[in-house]
């Protein structure tokens, strides 16, 4: 028998029988980031010729298919047409999901959509049932290109009398679906190179067009459908009630928080007039639910004003979005449930109905896990990097959030660190569960016994 049929015969016996949804999701991911990376460690990749080399090329590859903004460098002035069009196509993957490109393709190519690839359809959605996923993500992919599509219509008409056709036409494709994907990544930098959106703090054309479409992505594809289904407030059900009930919260909260906290902060907003203030607070909340545009000079906030940034990045969008964090009902279930015990009580309500304690929970399980990764990650990054430990704490937030703010520390940091945030912002997009789960939990064996209970001290 020759050498290639003996590995196939091995491959044959040994290879796994079958992979769950969550595991081909992660595995996939993994894939594309690999390929993007490639891609971008590519000499044409780059502006000057000379390739970048293949770690910052999987920072970068990472950063965007994990729909985060982190960079090692300013995109426009680093890769060239052919790089930033893969970091346009990697976002876009990563934000609507893989599974949205391989069902785009097979409704293009008029194929079936068997029951594996609608299990990982809806996996991939965050959907816990197959039925009417068919139909959901066709309105995932009209909704998506169409919202892109406004989107960048608007920013285009907005740019063209200054920046003329092509360069326009090229800014608002490029920062609509970088918007809506909430992955941060602008393209601005032959204005002033790193400066996001900074050249932009007075245009509220451009900044509540880019707030629009990433509060849009971030409320999730289940709101979508529900708000386009049943189109009145009562109609809705539980779970959208909540997602519009924190997101209008966090936003307004965010945007109180950041006008009282940096409204005299000579750095941020003190030096603005009273219009452009408010303007850039109510941005400055928007672009905390994950989005990484930044139109005031992150590291210039305040001591309280970074720790309320690092709190709003750690809770995030809404599940079965293109945002990423703890997600707005997770924070929400979590608030409802301590004000429940608080008053004594075990069953936690909202709108009339109970939420079962399992869910409850998972709840508190992902928050523990997020917190303690982004308090190892903090420690780590400022033990192995020349950053104070609250710039370490707001660069891992900003990762495992898949944010992509930074107080100006991504440039410090240390190769160890770099490999910690490349790996805590695939970890983030990807998801705790959808990774502990599916991994660690694949062939759990039943609970047959149990210990008898005992009484503790708890408080």
């Amino acid at each position: 028998m020759s050498l290639r049929a003996k590995l196939y015969s091995y491959w044959m016996r040994s290879r796994p029988k079958s992979l769950s949804s969550t595991k081909v999701i992660a595995l996939v991911f993994l894939a594309i980031i690999l390929t993007g990376a490639m891609l971008l460690n590519l000499p044409a990749a780059s502006r000057s010729g000379v390739s970048c080399g293949f770690r910052p090329a999987l920072f970068t590859a990472t950063s965007a298919t994990c729909v985060t903004g982190l960079v090692l460098f300013d995109t426009w002035t680093q890769w060239s047409g052919f790089g930033q069009t893969v970091i346009l196509c990697l976002i876009e993957i990563g934000g609507l999901g893989f599974m949205s490109a391989a069902t785009l393709l097979i409704f293009l190519l008029r194929r079936r959509i068997g029951l594996k690839q609608r299990l990982v359809m809806a996996q991939a959605l965050s959907v816990s049932d197959i039925n009417g996923i068919v139909r959901l993500q066709r309105l995932v992919l009209a909704g998506s290109f169409t919202v892109e599509g406004l989107g960048a219509l608007i920013l285009f008409l907005r740019f063209l009398p200054e920046y003329g056709f092509t360069r326009a036409l090229r800014w608002g494709i490029f920062h609509s679906v970088s918007a809506f994907c909430n992955a941060g990544f602008d393209i601005f930098g032959s204005l002033e190179p790193g400066s996001s959106l900074e050249v932009f703090q007075s245009d509220p054309v451009v900044l509540l067009t880019i707030s629009a479409l990433v509060i849009v992505g971030g409320l999730g594809f289940l709101v979508w459908q529900d708000i386009f289904t049943h189109r009145h407030l009562r109609s809705f059900s539980v779970y959208t009630k909540l997602v519009l009930a924190a997101t209008a919260g966090l936003l307004l909260v965010g945007w109180i928080l950041t006008a009282v906290l940096e409204w005299n902060n000579p750095l941020t907003l003190g030096t603005m007039r009273v219009e452009d203030k408010l303007l850039n607070a109510f941005f400055q909340s928007v672009t905390l639910r994950t989005a990484g545009f930044a139109a005031v000079n992150q590291a210039g906030l305040t001591d309280a004003g970074k720790a309320v940034c690092t709190m709003f990045m750690l809770i995030g969008g809404s599940s079965g979005s293109t945002a990423g964090g703890l997600k707005t009902v997770t924070f929400l279930v979590l608030i409802l449930f301590v004000l429940t015990r608080s008053r004594g009580r075990d069953t936690v309500c909202a709108f009339h109905r109970t939420i079962p304690k399992g869910q409850v929970l998972d709840a508190m399980t992902i928050a523990l896990i997020m917190v303690m990764l982004a308090m190892t990650g903090a420690i780590f990054i400022s033990a192995t990097s020349p950053i104070g430990f609250l710039d370490a704490l707001f660069e891992a937030v900003s990762a495992l959030g898949t944010v992509g703010l930074t107080a100006g520390a991504t440039g410090q940091l240390s190769i160890p660190a770099q490999l910690l945030i490349i790996v805590y912002m695939y970890f983030g997009r990807v998801g705790v569960l959808t990774i502990s789960l599916g991994f660690l939990s694949g062939s759990r064996g039943e609970e047959r016994f149990r210990y008898a209970e005992t009484s503790l001290l708890i408080g």
